[in-house]
């Protein structure tokens, strides 16, 4: 580095000592990643260097100030009980070369503990959590991977944990996607268990198996397709509409009206993926446009910044937007 640019910069961040290792990964996975990460993004402008119980980063300003960025956000990560792994540190990268950081404290009247250790990946997904929190209807409308339905799974459980509400009742509109299934075997419930899954395995990974068939046979959690909520009011409860861009205005008007006395929505969806007759507006949609405004209901719109899938995720998605030119069935 040359020492006599203004441009050139060395910067040190201390560690605790029990929070070194886990950033460091084992073998320094992690020091490795985020070295490949930097390496990739400013080539020998930025260098992150490990001493004891400091991090060093050098090189030009701008890099260093993302670097720093970076670093300390995977710090606070940290902090709070968060693990880090590939998706975490290339989702800190990409976020703080866009002037936006992984991690911002909240204060704790707006955000109920999830549970294990989850905590929101990103800033949309942290302004979604927060929303859940303080509204009764939000609708996270976005792409595949930003952890709309997973996130309100969570923030369902974390209510019913804190006996906020008494069940949760997730559902979703009975559309194939694009394909045509048949005839399916079974009970009623077994026709439409095939497209109530996601929910399945959302729940699966918060709730072990014996309490979840508790809950079910209880009715304290119910998973049922969006035909079932006709002609019902659902009191102390928090109630999920997932894949919503495939119901009709007529089916997403019979649902948000199906809300009761002490509960909260959740309305999910990807509008780019809709899987409706051509000719069929979609729910989601008109529900956006003449819902906009109300005291009470929060849109997040979710970017492909929030993904926190593979990274090829992200990559396809905006590919995918790029090649139609942005354009979607909207109002």
């Amino acid at each position: 580095m040359a020492r006599g640019s203004e441009e050139a910069q060395r910067l040190l961040i201390p560690l605790r000592p029990e929070e070194t290792l886990a950033f460091l990964g084992h073998a320094d996975r992690h020091l490795k990643r985020l070295r490949a990460l930097f390496r990739e993004a400013y080539g020998d402008r930025l260098r992150l260097v490990v001493r004891g119980d400091q991090v060093e980063l050098s090189g030009d300003k701008e890099a260093v100030e993302v670097g720093e960025r970076v670093v300390r956000d995977l710090l606070a990560l940290l902090r709070q009980g968060a693990e880090l792994d590939d998706p975490t540190l290339e989702q800190a990268v990409a976020l703080a070369q866009g002037g936006e950081g992984l991690y911002r404290a909240t204060t704790p009247e707006t955000e109920l503990a999830l549970p294990g250790r989850l905590r929101p990946k990103t800033p949309g997904q942290r302004r979604y959590v927060e929303a859940i929190a303080q509204h009764d209807i939000t609708f996270g409308v976005g792409p595949a991977g930003t952890g709309k339905t997973y996130l309100a799974v969570a923030m369902a459980v974390s209510h019913l944990r804190a006996r906020k509400v008494k069940r949760i009742v997730l559902t979703r509109p009975a559309v194939e996607a694009g394909e045509k299934l048949g005839f399916l075997p079974g009970d009623i419930q077994a026709k439409v268990d095939p497209y109530l899954r996601p929910l399945y395995d959302a729940l699966f990974d918060m709730i072990d198996a014996e309490r979840f068939e508790h809950y079910l046979q209880s009715g304290i959690i119910e998973v049922a397709p969006l035909a079932f909520m006709r002609g019902r009011t659902l009191n102390d409860a928090f109630i999920i509409l997932d894949e919503a861009q495939n119901t009709t205005p007529e089916q997403m008007k019979m649902f948000l009206t199906r809300m009761g006395f002490s509960s909260k929505m959740v309305i999910t969806g990807d509008i780019t993926q809709i899987d409706l007759p051509k000719h069929q507006r979609s729910g989601l949609i008109e529900a956006t446009r003449i819902l906009k405004g109300i005291e009470g209901i929060a849109f997040i719109y979710f970017r492909e910044s929030d993904v926190v899938r593979h990274p090829l995720v992200a990559r396809i998605i905006k590919a995918y937007e790029e090649a139609e030119g942005g354009s979607h069935r909207g109002p």
